[in-house]
C-alpha cells in the first residue's frame, strides 16, 4: 500500500486519514525547489493529499509547483466544492479531489491511482526516451518578411487543408504574439490563449495542453495568439521551442503563422520546423525582403526537409513578372497565387477558401501547396488528385502587362536590384 503525505489544519481529516498518511513538513508555495519528498524505498510511489479547506488558491499553487519539480508526485486534493476546482485542478496537474466526508476507502483507492498514474507517466517518459527511432510530428511554418503580404490566410488555409485531410491531426498555432489574428481569420472566439499553454503544468504533461486548444469547426485544433500585446512578454523563446516539440509529439502536423521577419520567437520556431512555406508580395519591398530572409537563413545555416517559395497577389498587369521576382531572389518561385477577391470576401467572413472548397484559381493553388506538404505521408493523399487545365495555366509564370513605359520599367529594375 502507497504512503502518502497529508497537509491538513484540521485535525478530524489527520486522525482518520493516519492509516493511509505520514505527517511531513510540506514547502509552502515558491519554495518548492528546495524541498524534497521523504526518502522511500526504490520503486516506492509518491502521492501527497492537499486539504483547500480554507482556501483553494495556495494548495492549487502548491500543486503545481510540486509537480513541475518532481513529475513522479501524485497529487490529491481535498474540498467541499470539487466541481468550481475541476477545471484549475486538471491544470494544476491533480489526479482527483475528494470530499472531507469521504470514506477511508475512497482515499485509500485514489491514493492507489495516483500512484499508479505517477509510475505510468515516468515509464512512458522512460520508454520515449530509449526508442532510437521516434515518429515526430511535421512541423509547417509559414513566414514573410514583412505584414500585409497574406501569410494568416495562407497559415489558416493549409491548417484546414491538412485538418481535412487526417482528422484531428492538425494544430495551428499563431506565433505572431503580439498582433496575431488567426483567431478572427477562423471566425473563432477562444478561451485560451498561447499565454496559458506555456504557463504551469501544461509545460509538462500534453493531456492539460490539449484542453488549452480551441476546436474549429473543420476538426482543426488551433492555439490563439495573446489577446492583449501586453501578454506577449510572458512567452519566451524557450517557451515556444519547448511547446512545439510537446505539440509535434501529439499532432501530424503542426502549422505555424510566424510574426513578419526574423524576431527571436520566429527564430526558436524556425530551429523545430521540418518544412518551411516562405511568403512574399508581387511588389519591390516584398521581393527585396526575401531575397534579405533568404540569405540571412543561408548565413544561421538553417536547414529543412522541404521549402516552398510562395509568390502572392500574383496580377498580369503588374510592373513585375515572375521571372523578375526569381531573378532577384536567386531561386525558383513553387506557386503563384493569384490577385482575387475571393480572398478578401473569405477574410471578412472568417471562413478559409479551402473550408468553402470553391473551384476559384487561388484554391486551387491553395489545395496545391496542401498536396507538396503532403508528398510522402500516404494517410493525407487526397482521395482524387486531378488537375485542370484553369490549374495548370496558373502555374505558369504570369507575365506582366506589354502597355508599361520604359521609364517605370527601368525604376523598377533598378529598386530590385539596390
Amino acid at each position: 500500500m502507497t504512503v502518502a503525505i497529508l497537509r491538513t489544519a484540521s485535525e478530524e481529516l489527520g486522525q482518520r486519514l493516519r492509516p493511509l498518511t505520514r505527517a511531513t513538513a510540506l514547502p509552502v508555495p515558491g519554495e518548492t525547489s528546495t524541498w524534497r519528498y521523504p526518502s522511500t524505498r526504490p520503486g516506492a510511489s509518491k502521492v501527497v493529499i492537499l486539504d483547500c479547506r480554507p482556501e483553494a488558491e495556495p494548495m492549487l499553487a502548491l500543486a503545481g509547483e510540486l509537480r513541475r519539480e518532481d513529475p513522479r508526485i501524485g497529487v490529491l486534493l481535498v474540498s467541499d466544492h470539487p466541481a468550481e476546482l475541476g477545471l484549475a485542478a486538471m491544470r494544476a496537474g491533480v489526479h482527483d479531489i475528494l470530499s472531507p466526508e469521504a470514506p477511508l476507502e475512497d482515499y485509500s483507492a485514489a491514493v492507489d491511482r495516483a500512484a499508479e498514474a505517477a509510475a505510468s507517466r515516468i515509464e512512458d517518459a522512460d520508454a520515449d526516451r530509449s526508442e532510437t527511432v521516434r515518429t515526430r510530428g511535421r512541423v509547417v511554418s509559414v513566414v514573410s518578411p514583412k505584414g500585409g503580404v497574406g501569410k494568416t490566410t495562407v497559415a489558416t488555409n493549409v491548417a484546414i487543408g491538412l485538418a481535412q485531410r487526417v482528422p484531428n491531426s492538425t494544430v495551428l498555432v499563431d506565433l505572431d504574439v503580439q498582433f496575431g489574428d488567426v483567431g478572427s481569420a477562423l471566425d473563432l472566439d477562444p478561451e485560451h490563449f498561447l499565454a496559458d499553454a506555456v504557463q504551469a503544468t501544461a509545460k509538462r504533461d500534453s493531456m492539460v495542453l490539449k484542453t488549452f486548444l480551441t476546436q474549429h469547426t473543420s476538426g482543426l485544433y488551433v492555439l490563439c495568439a495573446p489577446s492583449l500585446p501586453s501578454e506577449a512578454d510572458a512567452i519566451s523563446p524557450a517557451d515556444v521551442s519547448h511547446l512545439l516539440r510537446m505539440l509535434a509529439d501529439e499532432f501530424r502536423y503542426v502549422v505555424l503563422d510566424t510574426a513578419p521577419g526574423l524576431s527571436d520567437t520566429t527564430l526558436a520556431a524556425l530551429d523545430e520546423t521540418s518544412d518551411l512555406v516562405m511568403l512574399t508580395s508581387m511588389d519591390v519591398p516584398g521581393v527585396r525582403g526575401l531575397r534579405k530572409e533568404l540569405d540571412a537563413l543561408a548565413q544561421i545555416d538553417l536547414h529543412f526537409d522541404t521549402r516552398q517559395i510562395v509568390l502572392n497577389l500574383v496580377d498580369a498587369r503588374g510592373l513585375l513578372s515572375v521571372a523578375d521576382v526569381e531573378d532577384t531572389i536567386g531561386t525558383s518561385v513553387d506557386l503563384q497565387l493569384p490577385r482575387s477577391k475571393a480572398v478578401l470576401t473569405s477574410v471578412n467572413q472568417g471562413v478559409p477558401l479551402l473550408q468553402v472548397g470553391g473551384r476559384d484559381a487561388v484554391t486551387k493553388q491553395l489545395r496545391r501547396l496542401v498536396d507538396r506538404l503532403t508528398t510522402g505521408d500516404p494517410a493525407a493523399q487526397p482521395a482524387q488528385a486531378k488537375t485542370s487545365r484553369a490549374a495548370r495555366a496558373v502555374d505558369q509564370p504570369v507575365e506582366a502587362s506589354p502597355r508599361r513605359t520604359d521609364v517605370r520599367w527601368r525604376r523598377t529594375r533598378k529598386a530590385l536590384a539596390s
